[in-house]
């Protein structure tokens, strides 16, 4: 808001500016958090400007001529720029500027014709060509508080200084470029235009500011090939800022060192620090030195835990010292795991500094759950107003080429860029244009760089607003097609939209407005206000989902209220209680058609006594309770929702549920039982008159599944179903929630046909199984799909009454027959024992020592510690926790499997009878 009331007060009584004239002016470049455009072009130039850099303020103006022609808008920037806290008022304006000191004589302001002093003085003005000489001492009285106007144009001086780059030797450019603001070599196109109310915007400014293929061949000299092989691990970085360009990138476009433009100075960064002292990249670093060094041949400062960096950079004759952070330096070299001094560094770099930063984010991101690493961790904290952003994901190493950074020199062919990349979408969506089949390979990567860009929330970001507004632009103009089951959603630019539409909603100014671009025909539902929801909860290990019985509209706003002694109970020394709307928490990043959109949940921290609450996708609400938790009888307010079906078992009755609660209003509706909930479709319960018969039925399916597992009849944190129409992998998937297809849904709430024939559920309870799976007795990727089926088999034949052969058709004797056969004509390879091979040697131990025996083993292996965790280790220590549960040595039989059963294994069977007319004898 802050950046709003100023861009106010410096166009106030301004309608419009008349450009028109012989007066060409520089697109000027806008880079940081504080620079933020007065006026813009329909090309999205920018051809005034205004900026904060210490405690100062300065105005920019992309030529001298606008000085006198809009003496409104002077007059309103001297004004400006008069700090509030300084003792004079006097404006000091440049001998050569004759011609505004007359105009301002009839002003109340005090003006003094001269060159700059920095004493006595408010403010300064001086044109952009005559700043040379006294660049830092104006740098100097801007950081203290001074106010300065600066007006010219350098594309006719880059015409004269042939070779030079303008960005840091244009003589403007070295006192306005510390607070964001650059002349450009680009002369900007002229016009009459419109003052608009908020501070102008345009997709057409999301454009990178420089080509930088001048600054690569100057990184890249002698330099042929990035080797980064090797276990060091490294993230992702992301050049987001105008100024900031990707330095080596893999073949599909994600970059692991970067560099960029920022004020006077430059910065590297390498997303792992061990690249500082690699001897393979040692021509590089020294090149990166000297272009960050920009001729200065000064002091190289290293931090001592880079010894590595200082041999090789030593090595080639460059003044090296080990040292923290100094403002004698011409280079800092650092990683990027303190920024204690993150202040000082950007001061350092924005006033002429080189800085060479290394360091991954993954490992943060890993540690600090919760927290935003875009805007948070200690490396972004210090590059993001640089234009850069280490990510939280990983980059493998390999060995790249360094040719696709400098395009292809014939077909027109780019290396990535987000913001290069991002203007052609916009470009293609609102205008029009084709993409080439070189951008469409980038798509998805454009699509994962716009989230992580949105997801930095960086509101205080002049850089970041402009772009949320130019994204929202994009969206309303793109028309975003609606998705859904029958109308899925197959071409990547459509899935792009989908994606970022949801990202921009979360960040936008208007949400409510945008809605409408993004989703419609939204359904009106009766809604009831002031809900109250009293939730128990006694949590182990692991979070819990509380249901409310309450759904929200897509788009919809409510409030929570939650007393404040309430709350700290709730949150108690473990962690912030959350609140989650929609069940389906399965990403569809990586989907090649969507049936709904990518990502449908959001939680909000519930760290204030009321929380606002919002969603674009809506759904049902949950209460999220934080593992190891114990709370009883807490309350929470919902403002207003809608009524969702929600059957609980021992609190809903059968009448209540047919006379009202199945038809309430919400599209989602939840059954809890002892042990599970499922949630699907409300379509699915409307007609269900026996919702106990149900949960009975579910109570001794699940009470089956605990039986086998040796665990206690009531589980710690009750399973949950929620059948979609899209989830990420499989028919189905485990976890929690199991994720199963809404084509599904109608087997778990008539369950009943598996009772006389089988096979319905037995997808659920596989996934059921995998959920009680172990590692120390898995073998993956040999039972990664076949254990799991210990329990469907159990399920159908203790609980149901099904037997196996009936249970799937994968059961019948022939077929389990002919696998085994099979797997001993093949010669036993372990590599073929998967899925159903390898369920029929647990089957052959189940029907000679019965399902006891498996309950025994799983028991024994609740106290077992000290597992191995190697795959032979495991089998052998299977073989002999089962020997002994059932009191026989089953080497032979293991062996008859292809087991790789040790000679110690069967040493410490050997006291035990020996099983030796077991099934695979027979094909001995």
């Amino acid at each position: 808001m802050e950046r709003e009331f100023d861009y106010n007060a410096l166009m106030k009584g301004i309608p419009e500016f008349d450009f028109q004239g012989n007066a060409v002016p520089s697109d000027l470049v806008l880079i940081g958090s504080n620079a933020f455009p007065l006026s813009m072009n329909p090309r999205g130039q920018v051809l005034m400007a205004a900026s904060r850099y210490g405690q100062g303020r300065i105005v920019v103006f992309g030529h001298e001529e606008y000085l006198t022609r809009f003496p409104v808008l002077v007059e309103n920037a001297l004004n400006w720029l008069m700090s509030s806290e300084s003792k004079s008022t006097t404006v000091g304006i440049q001998k050569s500027l004759v011609s505004l000191a007359q105009n301002l004589s009839y002003c109340t302001l005090t003006t003094e014709l001269g060159d700059f002093q920095n004493v006595g003085l408010a403010v300064y003005v001086a044109d952009a060509y005559s700043v040379d000489s006294c660049a830092k001492e104006l740098v100097t009285f801007l950081k203290s508080g001074g106010g300065l106007l600066i007006a010219g144009q350098a594309w006719s001086w880059a015409q004269t200084h042939p070779g030079e780059n303008p960005l840091l030797c244009f003589p403007g450019n070295k006192v306005c470029s510390v607070a964001g603001i650059y002349f450009s070599e680009l002369p900007a196109e002229l016009g009459k235009f419109p003052v608009p109310m908020q501070i102008p915007s345009s997709w057409l400014a999301v454009s990178i500011g420089k080509d930088f293929k001048d600054d690569l061949q100057f990184l890249l000299k002698g330099f042929s090939e990035f080797d980064v092989r090797g276990g060091a691990l490294a993230s992702e970085v992301m050049a987001h800022g105008p100024l900031a360009f990707p330095t080596a990138l893999t073949p599909c476009g994600r970059a692991f060192i970067a560099g960029a433009y920022y004020g006077q100075g430059r910065i590297i960064v390498t997303t792992q620090e061990a690249y500082l002292g690699r001897d393979s990249l040692s021509t590089f670093l020294i090149n990166a030195i000297n272009w960050l060094d920009d001729g200065r041949k000064g002091k190289i400062g290293i931090v001592p835990q880079l010894k590595d960096a200082h041999h090789i950079l030593s090595k080639s004759g460059l003044n090296c010292q080990f040292t923290n952070f100094s403002e004698d330096l011409s280079v800092f070299v650092c990683t990027s795991y303190n920024d204690s001094q993150r202040h000082q560094i950007q001061e350092f770099v924005a006033e002429g500094g080189g800085l060479l930063i290394g360091g991954h984010a993954w490992y943060w991101a890993q540690t600090h759950p919760g927290q935003n690493v875009m805007t948070d961790s200690p490396g972004n904290r210090i590059l993001n107003k640089m234009g850069l952003c280490i990510m939280g994901n990983t980059l493998q190493g390999g060995l790249y080429k360094v040719q696709q950074l400098m395009g292809d020199g014939g077909s027109g062919t780019q290396p990535y860029h987000f913001r290069d990349l991002l203007q052609r979408f916009a470009s293609h969506v609102i205008e029009g244009h084709s993409l080439t089949k070189h951008d469409e390979n980038h798509l998805q990567k454009l699509r994962n760089d716009c989230t992580s860009y949105l997801r930095m929330q960086a509101h205080n970001s002049s850089s970041y607003t402009s772009m949320v507004s130019l994204l929202t632009d994009m969206v309303k103009e793109a028309k975003i097609p609606q998705v859904c089951d029958t109308c899925p959603v197959k071409n990547t630019k459509d899935k792009l939209l989908h994606h970022v539409g949801s990202e921009v909603y979360r960040v936008c100014k208007d949400p409510d407005a945008l809605l409408p671009y993004i989703i419609s025909n939204i359904p009106h539902l009766p809604t009831v206000s002031n809900a109250r929801v009293r939730i128990s909860a006694d949590t182990s290990d692991c979070e819990e989902w509380i249901s409310t019985g309450l759904y929200l509209s897509p788009g919809m706003r409510t409030y929570i209220a939650v007393p404040q002694k309430k709350r700290q109970r709730l949150a108690g020394k473990y962690t912030t209680q959350y609140l989650q709307t929609g069940c389906q928490t399965d990403c569809l990043d990586e989907a090649d058609v969507l049936k709904r959109a990518p990502v449908v949940h959001e939680r909000f921290a519930l760290d204030s006594d009321r929380v606002q609450v919002w969603s674009l996708w809506g759904g049902l609400l949950y209460l999220i309770a934080p593992p190891k938790s114990k709370v009883d009888g807490v309350e929470f307010v919902v403002q207003t929702a809608i009524k969702a079906p929600y059957y609980k078992s021992g609190q809903t009755s059968v009448a209540d549920w047919v006379k009202e609660i199945r038809n309430a209003p919400a599209p989602w509706a939840e059954l809890e039982f002892e042990n599970v909930i499922i949630t699907l479709h409300s379509d699915f319960i409307r007609k269900l008159d026996h919702p106990d018969k149900l949960a009975a039925l579910w109570d001794s399916i699940m009470k089956g599944v605990a039986d086998l597992a040796s665990i206690p009849a009531r589980f710690p944190c009750k399973e949950h179903f929620v059948a979609d129409v899209q989830i990420s992998c499989g028919f189905m998937h485990a976890g929690y929630p199991v994720m199963i297809h809404s084509t599904s849904a109608k087997e778990l709430v008539n369950p009943e046909p598996a009772c006389t024939q089988g096979g319905d559920i037995w997808g659920a309870i596989h996934e059921l199984g995998h959920n009680q799976k172990c590692s120390v007795w898995e073998f993956p990727p040999h039972t990664t799909e076949c254990t799991c089926n210990l329990w469907p088999v159990y399920v159908h034949e203790e609980v149901l009454g099904v037997n196996r052969a009936k249970a799937h058709p994968d059961m019948t004797p022939e077929n389990r027959k002919t696998r085994a056969k099979n797997y001993v004509k093949e010669g036993r390879n372990l590599k073929n024992w998967r899925l159903w091979t390898a369920l029929e040697t647990y089957m052959q131990l189940q029907e000679k020592f019965g399902w006891d025996a498996f309950k025994k083993v799983f028991a024994a292996y609740h106290s077992i510690s000290n597992a191995p965790n190697d795959r032979d280790g495991k089998m052998n220590l299977y073989a002999e926790t089962f020997s002994k549960a059932v009191n026989m040595n089953l080497a032979a039989f293991f062996n008859a499997w292809g087991w790789p059963i040790q000679h110690n294994t069967e040493e410490a069977l050997s006291s035990l009878p020996m099983w030796s007319d077991h099934p695979m004898a027979q094909y001995a």
